[in-house]
């Protein structure tokens, strides 16, 4: 039986997936996976308090990974910074 990271694109999958978080999501958060083919609906939903990983900063998006190895991209001002510790 194939897991569900048989169906994402190995491009999408970060292994091992990480275990520590620089960031969380304060709200769900729609994401696209790297697909040849473009689609206007999202492939999932992140959901709120979601921790993960910024990986890549662009001004208005970034690159993240969430502790399924899921690596994704979503709005900047839908991430808030985790108190270091």
């Amino acid at each position: 039986m194939l897991g569900e990271e048989a169906l994402l694109p190995e491009r999408n999958v970060v292994r091992p997936p990480p275990n520590r978080f620089t960031h969380e999501l304060l709200a769900d958060e729609p994401y696209r996976l790297d697909r040849p083919e473009r689609s206007d609906k999202p492939d999932g939903v992140l959901p709120s308090g979601t921790r993960v990983v910024v990986l890549v900063e662009a001004p208005d998006r970034c690159r993240v990974v969430d502790g399924r190895g899921l690596y994704v991209e979503v709005k900047r001002d839908s991430l808030r910074e985790l108190p270091a510790g």
